[in-house]
């Protein structure tokens, strides 16, 4: 395979990769999505996707910002990897580039969630040197408003 990154940081070229989005959130609408990036991109989100030609097979979004406990960190958040493509190496590449830019922006650490019952992700990211470090609570005011 011959396979590349890309950081995509224009709403353009995120939505272009709607389809490999939707394999973690197939309900997404492209309106949903467009609003929710016009949102997150004045916030420092930005996307990394890899590429293998011009298909995508796998990308995570990331921002930067800090908080008293840990200082300055790099959130990856919507990571997911087409599964045809799974247990290639996408998933580690995307983690390898994702510490590279955490240790170029001084971040103390690396921080995401994964969803409870999503195993196969808990295993990846164990493997990966991420342990868990505490809970991540969340309070549903309004369900509508949810991708998931």
């Amino acid at each position: 395979m011959n396979l590349h990154i890309k950081e995509l940081t224009t709403i353009n070229e995120m939505m272009a990769q709607i389809e490999t989005i939707k394999f973690l959130y197939p309900q997404l609408s492209i309106e949903k999505y467009e609003s929710f990036l016009e949102e997150m991109l004045p916030h420092n989100y930005t996307q990394i996707a890899v590429f293998e030609n011009e298909i995508c097979l796998g990308l995570t979004g990331c921002w930067s910002a800090t908080k008293l406990w840990t200082g300055k960190y790099l959130e990856i958040d919507n990571f997911v990897v087409n599964p045809e493509y799974r247990s290639k190496g996408i998933g580690k590449m995307l983690t390898d580039y994702m510490e590279k830019k955490a240790i170029e922006l001084n971040c103390s650490s690396i921080v995401l969630d994964a969803f409870t019952g999503n195993f196969g992700a808990h295993r990846f990211y164990y493997n990966q040197g991420y342990v868990p470090k505490g809970f991540h609570f969340v309070k549903i005011l309004d369900e509508k408003k949810m991708t998931v």
